[in-house]
């Protein structure tokens, strides 16, 4: 580039850290602009706006100014090359420009003369900034990490070369000295740290270069939860620890999308408009495109977080009472993780990376701060938050990633004191000075089973606002329903729907389960009655004696990080009281219904319906049997759908009647179903398929009789072993092919017996018979003892009707094409070795009396019953994972609808751990071109 000629004939490349001119990003939908502060002979800053693949450049000898009274003089200097917006570091003394650099702020930006805006389109952007140029005149909005909003740059009579940088009125101008916020948006430098020798890590603040981060579209707010801490009994020392204090407040996650900001509780309601000084700060302190998270507190004259401070704050709706307590009671936001940033996912990075980013990202002022971390010292952290009367602490293993949901080993928690959430079952009327109010409330936590244990009554703790407050809540709740698992409660309680939660602290937990002098705190509105547990401290040795599972992300190794958190057996989850709310609920009679389920509601109908005729001596099954079957086994299945494209095969009438087949469910989908649009080739168009990711999703799967859940071998999420394939699966086939989709997880082979028992009608396919299977296990066995051979580690289920399903799960290296066309040299190996016995024919007349190899279903968009699904046998089958061991002696029959909840319970998921066991198949196939 011709005018870039000036900046190579000032600089010695050889001598100079500056980088030399490049070629600029073809593929970034904005321009660029930055801000560096650079100690040359007299400090300045650099004020840089990328136009058309260069960065126009204005040293700034005052710095950039947000008040709009004030306009800084800018001289037009020559042109830097685009890749010079990351340069941060030291100019050695008597080369040009010689002194310190940091990056003082960077982001993104468009001209917006006339108020017309030119985002996600540079080339336009560039023409008209080239046309403001030659008219000495510049209106652009800056989306930065500290400059925001409008700014305008004016041409002046008094030389050629310069300008006023002038900031215009709008949300963003203020009268405060933006230059005290003086260190790197990039490295957390300041000028100060490079002048007594710190240096800043190249590439530290680079997303793209961090390890395990993504870019994706921003995240579904009402779909992210946040991580949780294991609780353990004691803090430790641990140089692979971070650790920090434990806040006493409300949990809350940030996303902030385009500069809009939005808060969301726990539970993922939407608190934005609760705290709006919050949001206000937030929008101008935070990058304008980001997921944060942290807790919301109000402190005491210390210092020190109180929950007991915000209740009055809660559940507030009215503007006028929200005003009144922004004042009377201010509230923090202390941020301690960075999920996602500027297009980034950041959760699989580890969260040493991700806290490192967030220092440079936020500007700590006022009511957003950040929570500082000391490593390994976990003891005196301990020490120091009791002294001070903070919580308790909290540790994080320093490698860890972000695990949404998930109560991990990887974060711990101590308490200071005991507390914790309790569910209000009912009260006690009250007495004496009380006798209009209550005397105590009836408390409990949930078990594992979905039952609710009464664990005391708290009347202590309560002040006449708090009295009023809980006691209007407990009237609208009330009823003749008893919600507590044992028979006898002290006081003689008034019952009410437990629908509120406690914040409650005690003494200690007595022998037979209920609290010493427990005192009430505040009620909670971010957490779920049905998740509340009693919570019981493991041994901090536990933690520490071996590795974190899920802790890293291993993007190619065999045992690399699960696409979804499997289910081994033991193993409790939030999901499981889920569940045992939905079972509880269709013991209702009544045929229809709405069903609760994890804050959604689902309308059931026809449950009495018959789905499944008798059967040997079983009575017939209904569609409510269907829906709670896939409720039971949701914690097991739920994992091997996650984030796959879904065939619905449905049975409205019963299986007896003819189903119907949908790739798109043509009528109005619930809010709760994800849903992802995929190019089909054979209609030529994008299409809307289903995925099943959570529990709402599944159970009204089985409310529209999709009795067969069919799933596709591969993902849209291109982690761990796809990184670097796109998420973009819709507007041609170009792009489908280019995609995670086109990549399966597994090597699949299906074997289906065409050995008749001589009791089927004309015309029909074989039905199950011993002397099928069994001809059908001995092939399976046979293709094992080939697998092994080739160290190919694989898995095998029942296909719940008459044959077996073998997995090969595989790093995702090699498309459908590849993986079909090895699939099918295996079937012609096995073949030559049973020829009387095994067919790869098509012509279906050819089969008979052989067991059917069948390849092709290693194709995109093909599917095959999922682990767990229902088929439409007569004894209700379910294509059930087993263990090779197994396989001789096993009766498929046995695997149905009414034995396989209590089995999984009994013997957990033997697939549990499939993703795990990744084969890696570049030491047999050649990789094709372009890939790795």
């Amino acid at each position: 580039m011709p005018e870039l000629d000036a900046y190579r004939k000032k600089r010695d490349f050889s001598k100079t850290p500056e980088p030399p001119p490049g070629d600029p990003d073809a593929s970034a939908r904005n321009l660029v602009f930055v801000v560096q502060q650079h100690a040359a002979t007299r400090m300045h800053w650099d004020f840089r706006l990328e136009v058309d693949g260069v960065l126009k450049s204005w040293p700034l000898p005052k710095g950039p100014s947000i008040d709009p009274k004030e306009k800084r003089m800018a001289v037009m200097v020559e042109d830097h090359p685009y890749e010079y917006r990351t340069f941060e570091g030291v100019i050695p003394k008597g080369e040009y420009g010689g002194g310190q650099v940091i990056v003082w702020d960077e982001g993104i930006y468009t001209p917006d003369e006339g108020g017309a805006t030119s985002w996600d389109d540079k080339e336009e952007g560039s023409h008209r900034m080239l046309e403001g140029i030659a008219a000495g005149k510049l209106s652009f909005t800056l989306q930065g990490h500290k400059l925001r909003g409008s700014f305008a740059l004016v041409k002046t009579r008094y030389s050629a070369d310069s300008w006023l940088l002038i900031k215009h009125r709008d949300e963003y101008a203020a009268e405060r000295d933006i230059l005290e916020e003086d260190r790197s948006v990039r490295s957390g430098l300041s000028i100060k740290d490079l002048k007594e020798g710190r240096l800043p890590n190249p590439g530290a603040a680079s997303l793209e270069a961090l390890p395990n981060a993504r870019q994706t579209p921003f995240p579904e707010p009402r779909r992210l939860q946040p991580m949780l801490a294991t609780l353990v009994d004691k803090a430790f020392d641990n140089t692979a620890w971070l650790w920090e204090p434990k806040l006493d407040g409300i949990r809350t996650l940030t996303f902030i999308r385009d500069g809009k900001v939005e808060l969301r509780s726990r539970r993922g309601v939407d608190v934005t408009k609760a705290y709006p000084a919050l949001a206000g700060a937030l929008k101008a302190q935070a990058p304008a495109n980001c997921v944060l998270d942290g807790e919301i507190c109000a402190l005491d004259e210390e210092g020190v977080p109180r929950f007991q401070l915000l209740q009055p704050r809660i559940n507030l709706t009215r503007p006028a009472d929200i005003a009144r307590v922004e004042a009377e009671i201010p509230v923090a936001y202390f941020l301690f993780d960075l999920l996602y940033l500027d297009g980034y996912d950041l959760k699989a990075v580890p969260i040493r990376d991700r806290k490192n980013l967030l220092q440079t990202r936020i500007v700590q002022r006022d009511n957003v701060r950040i929570v500082s971390h000391i490593e390994e010292q976990g003891r005196e952290v301990e020490a120091a938050a009791r002294r001070i009367g903070f919580e308790g602490v909290v540790g994080k293993r320093a490698d860890s990633r972000y695990e949404p949901g998930a109560r991990s080993r990887a974060w711990v928690k101590v308490k200071a004191v005991q507390e914790q959430e309790f569910v209000v079952g009912g009260y006690t009327r009250g007495e004496g000075s009380r006798a209009k109010s209550f005397g105590a409330l009836a408390i409990g936590y949930y078990d594992d089973a979905g039952l609710l244990h009464h664990t005391g009554n708290v009347g202590s703790g309560f002040d006449d606002r708090s009295l009023g407050v809980v006691l209007e809540k407990l009237m609208s709740l009330e009823t003749d329903e008893p919600p507590f698992a044992e028979k006898k409660i002290e006081g003689k309680p008034a019952w009410v729907k437990p629908e509120l939660v406690a914040q409650v602290k005690f003494a200690e937990w007595t022998k037979d389960g209920h609290l010493r002098a427990p005192v009430f705190l505040g009620l909670r509105n971010d957490i779920d009655p049905r998740q509340v547990r009693r919570e019981q401290a493991s041994p901090a040795a536990e933690v520490t004696a071996g590795p974190i599972e899920d802790a890293t992300v291993d993007h190619e190794g065999v045992g690399a990080q699960h696409a979804a958190p499997l289910r081994p057996v033991g193993t409790t989850s939030p999901l499981d009281s889920d569940v045992a709310f939905v079972l509880r609920q269709l013991e209702n009679p009544k045929q229809t219904f709405p069903l609760d389920i994890a804050g959604e509601s689902i309308k059931v109908t026809n449950l009495d319906k018959e789905f499944w005729p008798a059967y040997k001596d079983r009575p017939p099954l209904l569609k409510r049997d269907l829906i709670r079957y896939y409720a039971s086994v949701a914690p097991y299945i739920l994992p091997h759908l996650k984030d796959r494209p879904l065939t619905l095969t449905r049975y409205p009438n019963g299986v007896t009647a003819k189903p119907f087949y949908q790739k798109h469910y043509e009528q109005p989908i619930p809010s709760f179903v994800e849903t992802v649009n995929l190019w089909s080739e054979s209609n030529k168009e994008d299409g809307e398929y289903i995925l099943c990711n959570n529990l709402p999703t599944l159970v009204w799967l089985a409310q529209i009789a999709d009795l067969e859940i069919h799933a596709w071998m591969s993902r849209i999420d291109p982690e761990p072993d796809a990184h670097g394939r796109t998420m973009t699966f819709s507007g041609s086939e170009a792009a489908i092919d280019a995609s995670a989709l086109s990549y399966p997880d597994y090597m699949i082979f299906d074997l289906d017996p065409y050995i008749y028992s001589g009791q089927e009608g004309k015309g029909e396919e074989p039905e199950y018979n011993k002397r099928g299977w069994q001809k059908t296990v001995e092939i399976a066995l046979s293709l094992k003892d080939l697998l092994d051979g080739l160290k190919l580690s694989s898995f095998v289920k029942t296909s719940g009707k008459t044959g077996l399903h073998i997995y090969v799960p595989v790093l995702r290296h090699f498309d459908y094409d590849h993986i079909r066309a090895f699939t099918a040299t295996i079937g012609h190996f096995l073949l030559q070795q049973h020829p009387k016995d095994l067919t790869m024919d098509w012509d279906t007349s050819k089969r008979r009396g052989k067991v059917f190899f069948d390849h092709n279903q290693n194709t995109r968009g093909k599917t095959l019953a999922a682990q767990y699904s229902l088929r439409p046998t007569g004894w209700a089958g379910v294509s059930m994972p087993v263990a090779w061991p197994e396989l001789s002696r096993l009766d498929p029959t046995d695997y149905n609808l009414l034995t396989i909840p209590d089995l999984l319970r009994g013997h957990g998921d033997p697939w549990a751990d499939i993703l795990s066991h990744k084969n890696d198949l570049r030491g047999i196939l050649t990789v094709p071109h372009g890939d790795s």
